[in-house]
Parts: structure tokens; C-alpha cells; sequence
């Protein structure tokens, strides 16, 4: 596996290499993670369809872009593998609405050869799909030792427009993509972890629909919300990535966390990236920056078990959340996942509205928010 990055940023627009292989390489996949203002630029993509021409393009607009140990702000992150035993392919669908989350879900997976498929990564648009749908949808057809990383594209903290690039079709709004990994030799490890404090009471969901919440212990959801968030909840519904719910289904599964995209004041409803359903208990959390930056380092050590090999690259998808909570203190988490997946790996990715993998190796895949997601890779 031979890996070339480059960066690019407003301040400093020219093309900055940030990782160089032994020799020119013939690159199968590029990853392009990009502020939204230059989502839709041509330029970045006739810039990558020079250098890479036989490549497969795809990537998202971000809530930051992460690139070997820097965090890069309003930029461009180009990242190129050459991958010597592996095959992939791509599809992608376009998504009319949230209700058509479980659809798009299957009828990307269908158009995978299914023969050798070892994995597939999915990048999908970050506001008007439910990622917990998505997922159900993909994973209802994929046979179970076949497993699903990626994430929701991001729009800084803004919620107003979010895009998924395909090197062929450029910038949409209302898309999903998927890569499917092929062969033998490629080894694949992931691991989620959040990091957020628990407080509070536990709380009985009482009203929702997939993953617009109505009411918790039958109050209204928006203002019982609020009367926790005091003068920020003026700031909905960005201000909500700094509390997040805790979310338990039953008492055998590792509890997932929910992030709110939306809020409506007239419903007095809150609506999340994926489904809060009715029955379950909810629990309102806080951030801790230390145990932030410990969550992922245990993101990570989920990631490298089972690898003997040296890790090579590792795509790392983390929440937005967490980005507004540590500030200038965000690149820790970089480095402490970088720590353990050795500093031999290249690193890219991006923060996002919705992180999608499993908990770690032998558990299903699910859509996480507020956690630090990484999917690492070996040729090895």
C-alpha cells in the first residue's frame, strides 16, 4: 500500500504534500474531505483526475478536516492509495428524504458484486437522511461477515447544507456512496468509542417517530430539553452538540449516543441523526475533555485488535460534538489515536454529523454520534 496527501486551505491555497511515497504511484482510491464553501469546486477535482486518472473519487464536505496529525480548517485534504493486492468498487444512490433511508441503504449494497466483498466505507449526506435507517437498510442485505464503516458529511456548525463527492458526477446534496473492498489480502479493523459523561436521571422515551422525539416521560421533548440547557438553548439547535443523549434499547447493548440536527418549536419535537425509539431510556450527557481525548484512544485500541501486522492507514470519523467542546485541544485526539495505531500509519478524515461503524470487531454496525470512529487498513 503506497499512500500520497495533500492539503490545501484558504489562507494558503497552493497544494502542500504532506505525505510522500517511495515512488509515483498508480492510486486505485482517493478520499477528498473539504470545507462545504468548496465542495462543488472543480478545480480540486481536475487537480486530483490529473495526478490520479484511473482512481475512484470520493469524499464529503466536513465540520473539519483531519490529515496526518493536523486538523485542517476551511481546507482540503487529498489523500491517494495504491493498494497492491486489492480491488474496489463503487456505486452510489440519490436520496429523496429521510423516509427513504432504508431504500437507498439497499439499493446500494445491491449494486455490489458480492463475490469477495470484504467491506464496504459509505459516505452519505449529513441533514435529511436517518442514519439509523441507513444502516438497517444496508445491513439487511449484506451477508453478516461483511461490515459497514463511514459517516454522515458535515456543514461546519451551521446545519444548513451538506454535500458527498463522486469523482464522476461531482458535489450533490442528496446522495450516498459506498466503496466495496475485494480480496484477501486487505485487512480491516474499526472500533467507536465516545468519552461523554453521564448525568442526570434516566428517562423514558414516551413518544417518537424513527428519529423525531415527541416526548420524554410524557413532557415535551423540546422544553424539557431546554430547562437543562439554560441560556444556550437560545443557540439550538448547534448548542445541542454539547449535550448529547445517551441511548439504551435494552440492558445487553453497549448504549449509542444521539445528536440533535433540528429542532421544531411549534411540535415541541427534537429531531436526531438517527432513531430514538419509543420504549427506550434516555440519559443527558456532558463533556469532559480528558475523557473526550480517552475515548479515543480506546476508539483506537478497538481498531488495531486482532492486527499483528503494521497498521498502514486509518480513516478516522468523528463528531463535530466533540470538535466545538475541545477546541484547540481537538488535535489530541488526533495524536492520541495516532499513538496507538503507530506513527507509521497515514491518517485522514474529517469531523462529521453522524459516525457509522461498529462498537468494535464482533459487534454489529450501528450510526454513532459524539463518538471517534476509525477504521484502519493493512496490506501486510
Amino acid at each position: 500500500m503506497l499512500i500520497q496527501q495533500f492539503t490545501s486551505s484558504i489562507k494558503h491555497p497552493e497544494w502542500k504534500e504532506l505525505v510522500s511515497p517511495a515512488r509515483a504511484i498508480h492510486a486505485q482510491l482517493v478520499l477528498v474531505f473539504t470545507t462545504p464553501s468548496k465542495a462543488k469546486d472543480e478545480s480540486i477535482l481536475s487537480f486530483i483526475r490529473e495526478k490520479y486518472p484511473t482512481a475512484h473519487i470520493m469524499g464529503c464536505s466536513t465540520s473539519g478536516e483531519i490529515a496526518n496529525g493536523i486538523i485542517e480548517e476551511a481546507g482540503v485534504v487529498v489523500t491517494a492509495i495504491e493498494f497492491e493486492h486489492t480491488k474496489l468498487e463503487k456505486h452510489s444512490v440519490n436520496l429523496s428524504g429521510a423516509a427513504d433511508s432504508t431504500r437507498v441503504g439497499e439499493a446500494l449494497v445491491n449494486q455490489f458484486t458480492q463475490e469477495g466483498l470484504r467491506h464496504i466505507l459509505v459516505l452519505s449526506e449529513g441533514l435529511h437522511i436517518n442514519g439509523t435507517q441507513l444502516v438497517e437498510g444496508m445491513r439487511s442485505i449484506l451477508p453478516k461477515e461483511v461490515n459497514v464503516t463511514g459517516g454522515l458529511a458535515g456543514d461546519g456548525a451551521d446545519f444548513v447544507q451538506t454535500y458527498v463527492i463522486d469523482g464522476e458526477q461531482g458535489a450533490a446534496g442528496d446522495r450516498v456512496i459506498g466503496l466495496g473492498f475485494y480480496g484477501d489480502k486487505i485487512k480491516i479493523g474499526y472500533g467507536s468509542y465516545g468519552g461523554w459523561d453521564i448525568f442526570g436521571v434516566e428517562r423514558l422515551v414516551t413518544r417518537s417517530e424513527n428519529n423525531v422525539l415527541y416526548e420524554i416521560d410524557n413532557m415535551p421533548a423540546l422544553s424539557l430539553y431546554k430547562s437543562f440547557l439554560g441560556d444556550l438553548a437560545n443557540q439550538l439547535p448547534a448548542s445541542g452538540l454539547l449535550f448529547p443523549l445517551s441511548l439504551r434499547t435494552n440492558n445487553v447493548d453497549e448504549p449509542i449516543v444521539r445528536t440533535i440536527l433540528a429542532v421544531d418549536e411549534e411540535k415541541q419535537s427534537l429531531t436526531f441523526a438517527g432513531d430514538i425509539p419509543e420504549g427506550s431510556y434516555v440519559k443527558l450527557m456532558k463533556a469532559n475533555v480528558d475523557h473526550l481525548i480517552d475515548g479515543a484512544n480506546q476508539a483506537a485500541e478497538r481498531a488495531k485488535k486482532g492486527f499483528s501486522e503494521e497498521i498502514e492507514f486509518a480513516l478516522l470519523v468523528s463528531c463535530v460534538g466533540r470538535k466545538l467542546v475541545m477546541k484547540q485541544m481537538t488535535e489530541e485526539e488526533i495524536e492520541a489515536v495516532h499513538e496507538v495505531v503507530g506513527k507509521g500509519a497515514v491518517l485522514t478524515g474529517f469531523y462529521s454529523y453522524g459516525e457509522i461503524s461498529p462498537s468494535k470487531i464482533g459487534t454489529p454496525c450501528y450510526l454513532h454520534n459524539q463518538s471517534m470512529t476509525i477504521t484502519t487498513f493493512s496490506e501486510k
